[in-house]
């Protein structure tokens, strides 16, 4: 017999009640019910901090889980792979994602993109941040930066939302599951051939560096590479829109928090690390253990699902002073760490599959923050928008209108 708690009262994880305010659910669950069968699922729920981080960190616990959940539309990614199959691979890709690559080969393109989104509306006096600046930022940085076609960006975002529904298409649609296999067939048809192409004709782009990137005599597949192109395009374009959107809300419920972030942008990483603490674009994430493990207070048979709900551990108390209040000045937090393997959050996961765009993010981030406080100085809640948050896997606002001064000029900020 598993020894696992069970708290009736607790909102089901695909119930409308839970959908509408995860958070007073996830305090449940850590209170009363930190190992709970999900049957509907098929998994087992941790919800505490020290529980979710050790299946994050821990070699008791793999990816194996991704086999069914990613591969479908991606293919075999990073994210599945361990031991030195994964060190190799990763090896191939990170170093485009930090240091001098990330800053000097990479931040024009996050600058420009910025700006030719801010100079879209900038005159007009009010936007609405999600759908004319969040959701379309990231995808087109990530599009410019693998050298792929700047007319294809709609339908980039659009395959990259249709991706993001089949990963958290836990209730089984099965229109959702079919967009996302058709989006995976898609993809595909586009990549394929390009990534030929840029093998035997290497351009100077993020594309054709992981075409040609070599580490003790291995290359990525043809396949190798379009699946880490679906991931990116998927992973760095959704998580990165959520998070813009929620920073700017969080910072707009704290006038005060905004205030001190415009007069000193050295604050920006600070509140960013904040708000991926308290609003985090990922809710959960499942892992897989390799043997029966004690975990939460019962026992989870190897094979198992572990689902690990990102989005409670942020908030225990037994980790975060005061979890439930949105504070970039916190004591637990830093600009300098919070984008690290070292990070006390745990939007980015930890251990061997911490995220490897976290410094990506970090940059786009603080770019179009600067450049957003710069168009938009006095912006403010626009009167009468409700705000609505939406997602399970993932989660973030449908929209955020602000208003705002228009400023006389365009956007010419470094992102500095």
């Amino acid at each position: 017999m598993i020894d696992v708690t069970i708290a009736d009262e607790i909102p089901d994880l695909l119930s409308p009640e839970f959908a509408a305010d995860p958070y007073s659910a996830y305090r449940l669950l850590r209170e009363h019910a930190p190992l709970l069968w999900h049957e509907a699922t098929g998994s087992y729920v941790v919800s505490r901090y020290e529980d979710v981080r050790r299946a994050f960190k821990d070699d008791l616990f793999s990816t194996e889980n991704y086999s069914w959940q990613l591969e479908p539309v991606h293919g075999r990614t990073i994210l599945q792979l361990d031991g030195r199959a994964h060190a190799v691979r990763r090896a191939l890709v990170a170093p485009a994602f930090r240091g001098k690559e990330l800053e000097e080969r990479f931040l024009p393109v996050i600058e420009r993109n910025s700006r030719e989104l801010i100079d879209a509306f900038r005159h007009e006096g009010r936007v609405d941040l999600v759908s004319q600046y969040a959701t379309r930022f990231p995808i087109n940085v990530i599009v410019d930066m693998l050298g792929l076609d700047k007319a294809d960006h709609d339908r980039f975002h659009r395959w990259y939302t249709a991706i993001i529904a089949f990963l958290g298409n836990l209730s089984q649609d099965p229109r959702v599951a079919e967009a996302g296999m058709r989006t995976r067939d898609e993809l595909a048809a586009y990549l394929v051939p390009i990534i030929r192409q840029r093998r035997e004709a290497p351009g100077d782009d993020l594309l054709s560096r992981l075409c040609l990137a070599e580490v003790d005599g291995v290359r990525m597949t043809d396949e190798e590479v379009k699946a880490f192109c679906s991931l990116l395009l998927a992973a760095g374009g959704e998580t990165t829109d959520k998070a813009v959107a929620s920073l700017f809300a969080n910072l707009l419920d704290h006038p005060d928090q905004l205030a001190a972030v415009r007069e000193d942008r050295s604050l920006i990483p600070r509140a960013f690390a904040e708000s991926l603490r308290f609003t985090p674009p990922v809710h959960m994430i499942m892992r897989q253990p390799v043997e029966d493990v004690e975990i939460g207070g019962g026992t989870v048979p190897a094979g198992s699902t572990v689902t690990c709900l990102i989005g409670a551990a942020n908030r225990d108390p037994e980790h975060f002073g005061s979890p439930d209040t949105f504070d970039l000045f916190r004591p637990e937090l830093d600009g300098t760490t919070s984008f690290s393997a070292a990070a006390r959050h745990l939007a980015f996961a930890l251990g061997r599959h911490f995220c490897v765009g976290a410094l990506l993010a970090e940059a786009e981030v603080r770019v179009g923050v600067n450049d957003l406080l710069d168009a938009m100085p006095d912006m403010r809640p626009a009167p009468g928008a409700r705000r609505v948050e939406r997602g399970l896997f993932t989660r973030g606002l449908e929209a955020l209108p602000v208003e705002f001064t228009p400023v006389a000029g365009s956007s010419s900020r470094s992102g500095s």
